[in-house]
């Protein structure tokens, strides 16, 4: 299943720490319609899980993996890094190494 780096549960629990944000939420990984008519992988907020969502939990953070992209993520790493204007992005990183490729989330 899904890996997280210490930078994506770094990153999740500030997300989730904040004052506005209910006790128990998590990341939702889902798909979503892209522009060109592709699926895109897309990473939120989510206040829990959905029904069929996979629970993934590490550290103290929770992701919730919709069913649908479970087969796209389950050999992936999450990272996440912060951009210089203070914006988390999320990346699946492969298994077999960084240098194989990155999808972004």
């Amino acid at each position: 299943m899904l890996t997280l780096t210490d930078e994506a549960v770094t990153a999740i629990r500030a997300l989730t720490a904040r004052p506005d944000v209910s006790e128990g939420a998590g990341l939702r990984i889902s798909s979503a319609a892209a522009e060109n008519g592709s699926v895109e992988v897309v990473a939120a907020l989510s206040a829990g899980p959905a029904p069929s969502d996979h629970v993934v939990e590490a550290a103290d953070v929770t992701v919730y993996v919709d069913v649908m992209v479970v087969p796209v993520v389950e050999d992936k790493i999450l990272d996440a890094e912060t951009t210089n204007e203070g914006q988390v992005r999320f990346d699946l990183l492969s298994v077999r190494g960084i240098d194989d490729g990155t999808s972004g989330i």
